[in-house]
């Protein structure tokens, strides 16, 4: 199974990351057609979470992955490597690599390994969409799924890559995903439910990411 954390791999992925994301920006990829081309800060996220596709936890049945690790959360399981259920850590991780303003931590309205503190962050920050606000998703976009706003529980959240006209959910990349292997990156197609094997819970709204407020960075 292929690490990304192995010495003497590292040179080759930072390159191989850039390359896509450097593709990505330049291109300026209308993801939702007849929407106009995607901010420098929206490339970058679809880029990044993109590049993950196909990721595996190692050992490959468990959750042993390098995204909870990079925020110190979780078990330690190997060098790099940390467990625990890791959606959230994978979209936070694909958030900050970008560029959006990520604070992680175990405070209320922060993000951590909870997909629901993507739902408190939204609201902290104002850019909680519930469904059925008339909101339109964007690329760059984090979905939550069965959210429980009282109890301040969810049950998955995934990286938005497009939302086609007709679809009833959003195309993401799903970290900690289980439909193509155990706790693996994969991509979701009009996907309403959460990434697992049979029905899963349904997608309760989106949170837009932010820009950090300088002139090196646009959202």
């Amino acid at each position: 199974m292929e690490r990304s954390d192995r010495p003497g791999r590292r040179g080759l992925l930072a390159v191989g990351l850039a390359v896509l994301v450097l593709a990505a920006v330049a291109v300026g990829i209308a993801r939702i057609e007849g929407g106009p081309p995607l901010s420098p800060l929206r490339a970058r996220i679809v880029g990044i979470a993109e590049s993950q596709l196909g990721y595996r936890t190692d050992p490959a049945s468990s959750y042993c992955n390098k995204y909870s690790a990079y925020w110190q959360s979780g078990t330690s399981c190997g060098p790099g490597l940390a467990s625990e259920e890791w959606c959230a850590d994978f979209a936070a991780w694909v958030w900050q690599k970008a560029g959006a303003v990520v604070t992680y931590q175990f405070v209320q309205g922060d993000l951590n390994s909870s997909s629901a503190s993507f739902y408190e962050w939204g609201l902290a920050h104002r850019t909680w969409h519930p469904v059925g606000s008339g909101y339109t998703p964007q690329p760059g976009d984090v979905a939550v799924y069965g959210l429980d706003p009282a109890t301040l529980i969810a049950q998955h959240v995934a990286v938005v890559t497009s939302d086609p006209p007709g679809n009833r959910g959003p195309d993401v990349v799903n970290g900690d995903g289980d439909r193509t292997g155990f706790s693996v990156v994969e991509a979701g197609t009009d996907q309403t439910q959460a990434d697992v094997q049979g029905t899963g819970a349904p997608l309760s709204g989106y949170v837009d990411p932010t820009a950090p407020t300088t002139r090196s960075r646009s959202s």
